[in-house]
């Protein structure tokens, strides 16, 4: 079988030659991935001649994916964050599915495990263009039925982190 999967996302690759300085060089880029290398090395204690070897390598091995700008959803007319579920008819990726990636409102979709086959993460600019792409999405052959679920407030969203849990001493909540 030579099913080309060059778009579906695998699990990254063994993360063993991951040393602290690679964690904490992570971790700055995340908050700020225009940060010099001369920054950088300041913040991790390295030279900049050092970082940017690190980063050039992690980068070639691909834990660097890319670097991006994160947009504020409210500041560029679209404040209505929505999950979508999605139901259709047969299982795992299929052309027309990914048709959806089209949609510019659509910015992530996981195929998941449950009732639905598919979460979609979706940003509209209000409850009208919503409805205009549900609808659009019930255009497509395969898709049964979508439950959304409207966000009230967020109150994190973050990139992928660097950080190890088991690095972090255990949260004690208060008694209640």
């Amino acid at each position: 079988m030579n099913e080309n999967t060059n778009a579906v996302q695998h699990k990254a690759a063994a993360t063993a030659g991951l040393d602290p300085f690679d964690r904490k060089i992570l971790g700055a880029l995340v908050t700020d991935s225009g940060c010099s290398y001369a920054r950088l090395g300041e913040i991790v204690g390295l030279s900049a001649p050092a970082v940017h070897e690190r980063v050039k390598r992690l980068r070639k091995s691909g834990v660097i994916q890319q670097s991006t700008v994160s947009l504020n959803g409210p500041a560029i007319g679209k404040p209505l964050l929505t999950f979508v579920h999605v139901e259709f008819e047969g299982w795992g990726k299929s052309q027309r599915l990914m048709q959806i990636a089209d949609f510019p409102e659509v910015e992530e979709m996981h195929s998941v495990a449950g009732d639905s086959g598919m979460i979609m993460k979706v940003r509209t600019a209000d409850a009208h263009a919503l409805e205009l792409l549900l609808s659009q999405l019930y255009q497509l052959a395969g898709v049964r039925t979508t439950k959304s679920y409207i966000t009230l407030s967020t109150f994190l969203e973050r990139p992928v982190q660097a950080e190890v849990t088991g690095d972090w001493p255990a949260l004690s909540l208060p008694e209640q």
